[in-house]
């Protein structure tokens, strides 16, 4: 088969056009592959169910004001332990647990330090 040579540049102005819009689309269109789609709902969905579950677990905290001073006193990287083993997070799917009890033990501590400044 025989193409004219009028044809062959608009065919090749064509295939070049869908590349750099592919190009374009990909780099700065913020198109993704379905992969990264999938990988991007489950952050999102993981994000979701903590913030979700962080309000549950302070309100059982509060219910137990002497544990709370406790938690205080734990370093940064074992409060998510201590916040497990105090039951507060017994509600969370253990896939999620581990993620909440960080996030809840980090709101309760960070409210406790922001009610212990003095206010000027």
């Amino acid at each position: 088969m025989e193409i004219s040579a009028s044809v062959k540049p608009a065919i090749w102005g064509a295939i070049g056009g869908a590349i750099a819009a592919t190009v374009v689309g990909f780099v700065w269109g913020g198109w993704v592959t379905g992969g990264k789609a999938v990988i991007m709902a489950d952050n999102s969905a993981e994000a979701a169910i903590v913030l979700a579950f962080t309000p549950l677990c302070i309100a059982r905290a509060e219910q137990q004001p002497a544990q709370l001073e406790l938690l205080k006193k734990e370093s940064r990287w074992s409060r998510g332990d201590f916040v497990v083993k105090a039951g507060w997070v017994a509600n969370v799917t253990e896939k999620y647990r581990s993620d909440v009890a960080s996030a809840c033990a980090a709101a309760i501590v960070e409210a406790m330090d922001a009610a212990a400044k003095p206010k000027q």
